[in-house]
């Protein structure tokens, strides 16, 4: 069934590049004689600061390529480190997918609902507890900080020329170079990647103000705690914002257009995934859509609706955030000045090397197809530079894991069930409970479980899904085990450490080929 899913991928691939390929060569024909001009001409020359990006261009470096990464902002790292990620500041890149900012307050909030709610039953007493959110926000970004001043230190190591400043295209070849100070400067490269990331997709009759209308940046920057905030969209980043601030006191209530929350997600997973959110206190509306916002007031009223018509509602809120996705971030790079194909949403289609229509401009990360995330564009822009260098670079998308970073976490890698069933694969099912793992009841933390998915002919694996306290840090065996092609039985029969939650996977896979032996 692999080689066969394999075969298919390439077999899209190829008519992909093909049709890539024939307007290449027109795109180029185009650009012929173009004089270049200003200064030394780079091997590699990288737009963009973001996890894509930035990983390019150390990597380009190391790969002994003469390289320069352009970041218009000023900071690198992108949305992952400045916005999403670690603290949110205005004048930071939005180039990345938004996640160790939001870490930062995911684990703060989880520290003081910790402290308000679970450490008196560990026999853990005091009087008072208070948010101090100033300081909150304050670690949130010191963490930024270190975090963008080493990515420059890994470039200064490395030898990647930073430029600051607003990139655009003046040929396939020239980057003209809009710099803080007001000056223009032209970048020449041998080859250009695309990393400028994406940025927050906007709703009809709903404008972002950053104050009481808000994307995940200003979500991450709020000066005080809302007593109601309604979020827009249930897929990762919204419920992991609402998180936050439910754990923080606010009333959450999530309103989804689509029937279910987070629907990449596996259906059995995901109902336990809900049924732990409401019962943390977040309220959904399903099968809702948001017809419009009044904000002329003190208190925002939102006009609700069923997604398939009906009597409308109203909800109030303090605080209103907008998370319904994101869309690539292509805007004023002069991509159609030089011939560069965007699709209809704007993305980049591009080759099994990366490489767009135009011969020598490559793309990677949120600005191509394939899942938005920060560990998928490096994938992305590591590969795309071993491509450039000679060697041979690969991305299996069908690999990369996902992670939702609430508490619970979700990590997931592979097909889900309802996916192997569309197959017409025969496969089993292995799942195994956290409240029969020693350590999580040790610590008092065994919501969830783990789900293993194989294949009944081979006992190939074909997905796992996780539940649990740090489910993040435990996909990664999966990721490794589907890399290589294993079974279950290769992972039941693997040694794991006692106590661990880890044993949870083990026990899965044993349930999968035979039978598990705590439960």
């Amino acid at each position: 069934m692999a080689s066969l899913t394999r075969r298919k991928a390439l077999s899209v691939s190829g008519f992909l590049h093909e049709g890539i390929v024939s307007r290449r060569a027109a795109a180029a024909g185009s650009w012929r004689g173009f004089a270049s001009s200003g200064s030394e001409e780079n091997d590699v020359v990288v737009i963009g600061g973001g996890p894509g990006g930035y990983v390019a261009a150390i990597k380009a470096a190391q790969m002994g390529l003469k390289t320069t990464c352009i970041e218009k902002r000023g900071a690198l790292g992108g949305t992952c480190l400045n916005v999403g990620c670690i603290p949110s500041k205005a004048d930071l890149p939005l180039t990345l997918s938004l996640y160790l900012s939001l870490l930062a307050l995911l684990h703060s909030s989880h520290m003081y609902h910790e402290a308000t709610h679970a450490f008196s039953s560990h026999g853990i007493k005091f009087s008072q507890v208070e948010v101090d959110l100033p300081t909150m926000m304050a670690q949130k970004d010191k963490a930024v900080s270190n975090l963008t001043r080493g990515i420059e230190g890994l470039f200064k190591k490395n030898k990647v020329t930073y430029v600051k400043g607003y990139g655009k295209f003046v040929s396939p070849s020239e980057i003209s170079v809009d710099t803080p100070d007001g000056s223009t400067t032209v970048v020449k490269g041998k080859n250009v990647i695309i990393a400028t990331g994406s940025d927050v997709k906007s709703l009809p009759g709903i404008t972002i103000d950053e104050k009481k209308i808000v994307s995940s940046t200003g979500a991450l920057a709020l000066t005080e705690i809302p007593k109601k905030l309604v979020v827009i969209g249930a897929g990762y980043i919204g419920l992991e914002m609402g998180s936050v601030w439910k754990r923080l006191g606010s009333e959450i209530t999530v309103v989804e257009f689509g029937p279910n929350i987070v629907p990449t997600m596996d259906f059995e997973i995901r109902k336990q995934f809900q049924r732990s959110l409401e019962k943390q206190g977040m309220k959904f509306m399903l099968g809702t859509k948001v017809v419009g916002v009044d904000s002329s007031g003190d208190v925002m009223k939102l006009l609700v609706e069923p997604a398939s018509g009906g009597e409308q509602s109203v909800l109030e809120a303090d605080v209103v955030l907008v998370s319904a996705g994101r869309i690539p971030y292509t805007a004023g790079l002069g991509l159609a000045e030089i011939g560069v194909e965007t699709d209809k949403v704007g993305r980049i289609p591009v080759d099994e090397r990366f490489q767009t229509n135009v011969a020598g401009v490559y793309a990677i990360g949120d600005v191509i197809p394939g899942p938005m995330l920060a560990h998928k564009a490096e994938e992305d822009g590591v590969a795309c530079v071993e491509f450039l260098a000679g060697k041979h670079g690969h991305v299996d998308y069908d690999l990369v894991p996902g992670v939702v970073y609430t508490h619970p976490e979700v990590a997931s890698v592979g097909k889900t069930e309802d996916q192997v069933k569309e197959l017409g694969v025969a496969y089993r099912v292995g799942k195994f409970p956290f409240m029969a793992n020693s350590r999580a009841k040790a610590i008092d933390d065994a919501e969830g479980l783990v789900k293993i998915i194989a294949e009944t002919e081979t006992d190939k694996i074909l997905g796992v899904h996780i539940m649990s306290p740090n489910a993040g840090e435990l996909i990664h065996e999966a990721a490794l085990a589907l890399q290589y092609g294993a079974s279950s039985e290769d992972i039941a029969r693997t040694c794991h450490a006692h106590p661990t939650m880890s044993e949870a996977v083990k026990e899965a896979a044993m349930a999968t080929y035979d039978k598990p032996i705590h439960i």
